[in-house]
C-alpha cells in the first residue's frame, strides 16, 4: 500500500511525458504552411518546408494555412460606365498566401480573407469600369474593324459600320483591376494571381435599348441582303432571257437554213421529175388546182375554150370518141 502513491505519480509522469513527446512534433504536408504561436504570440518565421517539425509541447500551438492557389468568386456589382451606362460586372480571381505570419496578424482566416478580397477587388473594379466607356468593357480588340471589306464574306450577318474603335479593351481593363488590387495585397500577406471579368450584363433599361438597336441593325442588314439578292436575281434573269433569245434566234436561223435547203432540194427533185414529162406535170398541177377550187358545194361556169376546162373535156367519153 505504501507504494501506491509512488506508482500513481510514476504513471502520471509517464503519461505526461508521452503526451508531451507526442505534442512536441507536428507534420506539414506539401499543401500547407504553419505559424507557431506561444500563448497567442507568433514565434519565429512561418514554417513552409514539408515534413516533421519540433515545437514546445503544450505551450506552443501550430496554426496551419493553405499554400495552394485559392479561388475567389464575387457577386455581380452594378457599376456606371464613363458614358453613364449601368452594367452588372461579375468578377473572379485567384490568390494565395505568401506570408503566413502577416496573413495571420492582419486577416486571420481564409474566410476573413474572402471578405477582405471582396472589398479590395470590388473597389478596384468600380474605379476602373467607372472611368472607362462601355465599349471598352465589352470588347477586347478592333479585329473586326481591321478586316478589309473585300475579305468579308456572306457569313458577316452584322453591320460593323457603327462599331466604335476602342483604345484599351476588356483585357486591358482586367489588367488594370488586377494591378490596382495587387498593390494592396502585400500588406495582408496575399499575392493576387489574376483577376477575370467573367460576365458583363446590362441593367434592364440599357438591355432593352441594346436589344432594340440590335434588332434594327439586323433588320437593316436583312434589307441590304434582300436588296442585293433582288439585284442578283434581276441580273441572272436578264442573262437568262438574253441567252434564251440568243439560243432561239440561233435555232430559228438554223431551222430556216434547213428548210431552205429542203425546199431547194424538193424543187430540184420536182423539176427533174417534171422535166421528163411536161404534159404529165401540167396534168398534175391542174388536178391539184381542181382539188383546191372544187368541192361538193361549189358551182362554176366555164367557157368551152377555157384552159381550165381542157382536161374535163378530155375526160368525157363521148368527146374522146
Amino acid at each position: 500500500m505504501n507504494n501506491n502513491p509512488f506508482r500513481i505519480f510514476l504513471f502520471i509522469f509517464i503519461f505526461a511525458a508521452v503526451v508531451a513527446a507526442l505534442d512536441s512534433f507536428y507534420v506539414i504536408d506539401e499543401t500547407k504552411q504553419a505559424v507557431i504561436t506561444q500563448f497567442g504570440e507568433p514565434m519565429g518565421t512561418p514554417v513552409t518546408d514539408p515534413g516533421m517539425h519540433f515545437k514546445l509541447p503544450i505551450v506552443q500551438k501550430v496554426n496551419y494555412f493553405e499554400k495552394r492557389i485559392l479561388p475567389w468568386d464575387g457577386d455581380a456589382n452594378q457599376i456606371p460606365t464613363l458614358d453613364k451606362r449601368y452594367i452588372w460586372v461579375d468578377t473572379t480571381a485567384r490568390w494565395r498566401i505568401v506570408d503566413a505570419l502577416k496573413f495571420m496578424q492582419s486577416v486571420g482566416t481564409a474566410r476573413d480573407a474572402q471578405a477582405r478580397l471582396d472589398d479590395i477587388i470590388y473597389a478596384a473594379t468600380r474605379d476602373t469600369i467607372s472611368n472607362s466607356l462601355l465599349v471598352e468593357a465589352v470588347r477586347s480588340s478592333n479585329r473586326l474593324l481591321d478586316v478589309p471589306k473585300e475579305e468579308r464574306d456572306a457569313q458577316w450577318v452584322f453591320d460593323i459600320g457603327n462599331l466604335e474603335r476602342i483604345k484599351e479593351g476588356r483585357e486591358a481593363l482586367t489588367e488594370k483591376i488586377a494591378k490596382q488590387a495587387s498593390e494592396i495585397m502585400p500588406r495582408y500577406g496575399i499575392e493576387l494571381i489574376d483577376v477575370l471579368i467573367k460576365r458583363i450584363d446590362y441593367v434592364d433599361d440599357v438591355r432593352k435599348k441594346v436589344y432594340d438597336r440590335m434588332i434594327s441593325e439586323r433588320l437593316r442588314t436583312v434589307e441590304q441582303f434582300r436588296s442585293e439578292g433582288q439585284g442578283k436575281k434581276a441580273e441572272i434573269e436578264g442573262q437568262t432571257q438574253k441567252e434564251l433569245k440568243r439560243i432561239q434566234s440561233e435555232a430559228y436561223r438554223k431551222s430556216q437554213e434547213i428548210k431552205g435547203r429542203a425546199d431547194a432540194e424538193a424543187i430540184r427533185i420536182y423539176a427533174d421529175s417534171y422535166n421528163h414529162d411536161p404534159e404529165f406535170y401540167s396534168f398534175l398541177k391542174t388536178l391539184d388546182t381542181y382539188s383546191k377550187v372544187f368541192d361538193s358545194d361549189t358551182s362554176i361556169i366555164l367557157g368551152t375554150d377555157n384552159d381550165f376546162f381542157k382536161y374535163l373535156k378530155s375526160a368525157d367519153p363521148d368527146n374522146a370518141k
